[in-house]
């Protein structure tokens, strides 16, 4: 980082913009503002991505941007799995989904990649500005004020607290993000029916042509992950509990149960310590930011996993962000009218995806989980009718209203 720009001391530092949180939402922005010049810290609390069972579901639309940045061949490097097309088995019955074959974009696929995997490129390729500084291993603790304006953060690290003054801070710090409930910003709950567990299971043999598998009562989705299969369990909301006090070989039945193909490792899922609960939230807040602070990504819109499409918003998020804010930034005219631009902007595509989300989650797989096998009228149509597994993959793949990069390069 530029040393006329930033000063800092054991216990504190200064920049122009301060974004708290690591994950796709705040390293494709801090990217972005580094590119543009812009004296920029990203706070990433833990020393490195390696997570397992965070969204790696890449989209085309993701991919645009990274074509966009000249860095998608050499993204593209990096160890994914490519699905061209989206099915579903409902009891003995398969049905097509989605077809991106016929998608105008550069990549014309979903690519499976783990998220840290993407965190570590755009980290490795962020090397290349020197305005912008990744403080790994800094955790926010709190919102610093100077009167009604937020004015940076206090933050933790292993060398003790440090005092981080922004003319801006964005907090990208997920669905259980501190920074807006520091702030007080207001949460409208949309409401999720069910819960997520995830676990893994060695893979041996050729591949699924079902994405989805759903049985009386159950669903569970499987992705190729080249050497090992990336299960998704999903069950009511609340119903935990329950699911342990059966115990772990009744889980395991069930699994094989659904996905036969799985029986020859699922012994891998050795304890529950192996399966991992994700809490599914959908929500978003009523207002985005507040002088000195902007939320965006998880942090302001909570999605569902339905879809996978959660990084890829927060992406675009970050992409619009960066468009409306990088070149105010750099003349430190950012006004309270400019931060509600990227909410005005964005809220929209995230009340649309949200929308589709609950009725997946009403209507799919309600149904499913409630012992109805037979899959909604509109799957039937979909599946009978190619044309409309054109529309839905591009809906799926790129999004509503994607965005494109219009940030400067210093």
């Amino acid at each position: 980082m530029n040393g006329e720009s930033v000063s800092a001391s054991p216990r504190s530092l200064t920049t122009r913009c301060c974004i708290v949180g690591g994950g796709p939402a705040g390293m494709m922005l801090g990217y972005l503002l580094g590119r543009a010049g812009i004296d920029t810290v990203v706070l990433e609390k833990h020393a490195d991505f390696l997570r397992d069972f965070r969204g790696d579901t890449v989209h085309p639309s993701t991919m645009m941007v990274m074509n966009e940045l000249g860095l998608l061949d050499e993204f593209l490097q990096r160890p994914h799995q490519n699905i061209e097309r989206m099915s579903g088995q409902f009891g003995d019955r398969m049905f097509r989904v989605a077809d991106l074959t016929r998608l105008k974009a550069p990549a014309r696929y979903i690519a499976f990649m783990p998220q840290w995997e993407f965190l570590d490129f755009l980290a490795d390729k962020s090397t290349a500005f020197p305005s912008l500084k990744i403080m790994r291993r800094t955790e926010a603790v709190d919102l610093l004020r100077d009167g009604g304006r937020i004015s940076g953060v206090l933050a933790r690290t292993h060398d003790g607290e440090i005092r981080i003054a922004a003319d801006l801070t964005i907090g990208c710090d997920g669905r259980h993000s501190l920074l807006r409930e520091r702030a007080g910003l207001a949460v409208e709950d949309i409401g999720a029916p069910i819960d997520v567990l995830w676990f893994r299971i060695a893979k041996t043999g050729p591949g699924d042509p079902a994405f989805l598998h759903a049985a009386m009562g159950r669903l569970i989705v499987t992705i190729d992950r080249g050497d090992y299969w990336q299960c998704a369990y999903i069950i009511p909301k609340g119903q935990i509990e329950a699911l342990h006090a059966r115990g772990l070989p009744a889980f395991r039945s069930a699994v094989v149960e659904m996905v036969p193909r799985l029986a020859d490792h699922i012994d891998d899922v050795k304890g529950w310590d192996d399966v991992k609960l994700l809490t599914v939230t959908v929500d978003r807040l009523t207002k985005w930011s507040m002088p000195g602070l902007l939320c965006i990504g998880d942090a302001a819109h909570a999605m569902s996993p339905v879809g996978g499409v959660g990084i890829n918003l927060a992406i675009q998020d970050a992409v619009a962000t960066a468009n409306i804010l990088a070149e105010k930034l750099q003349r430190n005219e950012v006004t309270d009218e400019d931060l509600d631009a990227v909410r005005e902007r964005r809220l929209f595509p995230a009340k649309v995806i949200q929308a589709i989300q609950v009725q997946v989650h009403n209507r799919v797989i309600g149904g499913a989980l409630g012992g109805a096998l037979r899959p909604p009228l509109a799957i039937r149509i979909i599946s009978a009718v190619p044309l409309l597994q054109r529309l839905v993959a591009r809906l799926l793949a790129m999004g509503v209203r994607p965005e494109h990069v219009r940030s400067p390069k210093a």
